[in-house]
């Protein structure tokens, strides 16, 4: 690989792994189209998330929605695991590994599904929109770089546009309501998951990690289904149920596996981008599928959280790294 690719793994991780850890592994390299639409494919299958956590919950209960979808995920990635031949990880890799599955496996999908029984699914997409620039600024602090200024003050822009959003809402009487802060909280929880995975993937593989994130997770899942089947049996829709199972399914497994390839793939400066197109197509698809109603504080408020994480995203991205350290891959949820 050449030392100005832009691909999303570099020939050596920002952090030198622990000792006993495996080494960086080596990712498909290239730069074509093809990164760009396995990109877009990860991005279309997330924006579905969002709207279809809004719909299970009318009739699924949001603790199990949020851990039995893990379940079912872990299942498909310990029996991909398994046929791959994949090794077991080492030593802290493990630790290294819970966070990632406290982020993106247990924090993510837990505090979304009870957000979202009471919020709609339109003004989650706008929170959540933030994301990306939330991952780029735990992946600096994570990998040691020293952005320039831009990038603090695109961030810092994006967070308050974000929270101008929220206390807007009509209801909201100027103050943030319980749904915005678990909103808020699980985008730091998906933030913090992914700036350690993206670390973490150069060791062991990027399905990989998040495979192994979901397995060690399963557990917690596994005991907190049976928890919420005791208390209240689910019972939902055919349609909620297949909302369901498009969470487990795509939102928590396949959709990963499209995202990272197509990173891996790159270059990484154009892949990342299409990210931004999220929380546009889950408003759309809120629309479409929940008749929601778009008003222009959602578009205008969605339009500056976009713009503001964009600019932090390509601020970064941009950035010539410096001696000691590559950028970090800035992968999504979604979820």
């Amino acid at each position: 690989m050449r030392d100005n690719s832009s691909a999303t793994v570099p020939d050596r991780p920002v952090i030198s792994p622990p000792s006993g850890s495996s080494s960086t592994r080596p990712v498909p390299t290239g730069s074509s189209r093809a990164g760009i639409w396995w990109g877009l494919l990860g991005v279309a299958a997330f924006s579905f998330t969002v709207p279809f956590t809004r719909l299970a919950v009318e009739g699924l209960s949001p603790l199990f929605i949020g851990s039995a979808r893990a379940v079912v995920a872990a299942v498909l990635a310990a029996a991909a695991l398994v046929l791959a031949r994949q090794r077991l990880p080492r030593g802290v890799q493990w630790l290294r590994l819970a966070v990632v599955a406290a982020g993106v496996v247990v924090g993510f999908p837990m505090l979304t599904s009870f957000a979202l029984t009471a919020a709609p699914a339109s003004h989650g997409a706008v929170v959540i929109a933030l994301l990306p620039a939330a991952t780029a600024t735990l992946a600096v602090l994570r990998g040691r770089e020293r952005p320039r200024a831009a990038f603090w003050v695109a961030t810092g822009a994006g967070a308050i546009a974000a929270v101008g959003f929220a206390v807007a809402q009509p209801g909201g009487f100027g103050q943030l309501r319980w749904t915005d802060l678990l909103f808020f909280g699980a985008v730091l929880a998906a933030a913090v998951g992914y700036a350690e995975g993206g670390l973490l993937a150069r060791e062991l593989g990027p399905w990989q990690t998040i495979s192994w994130a979901l397995v060690l997770a399963s557990p917690l899942m596994v005991g907190l289904v049976a928890f919420s089947v005791s208390r209240q049996p689910p019972s939902g829709t055919p349609v909620q149920w297949a909302a369901f199972a498009y969470l487990g399914v795509v939102s928590m497994f396949l959709g990963f596996f499209a995202w990272y390839h197509g990173l891996a793939i790159g270059p990484m400066a154009q892949v990342s981008q299409v990210q931004l197109a999220q929380p546009v197509m889950s408003i759309c698809w809120a629309a479409l599928l929940l008749g929601e109603q778009l008003t222009w504080a959602t578009m205008v408020g969605g339009l500056a959280v976009i713009l503001c994480a964009g600019a932090a995203v390509r601020v970064r991205l941009n950035r010539s790294p410096a001696p000691q350290s590559r950028p970090l891959p800035v992968p999504v949820d979604r979820r």
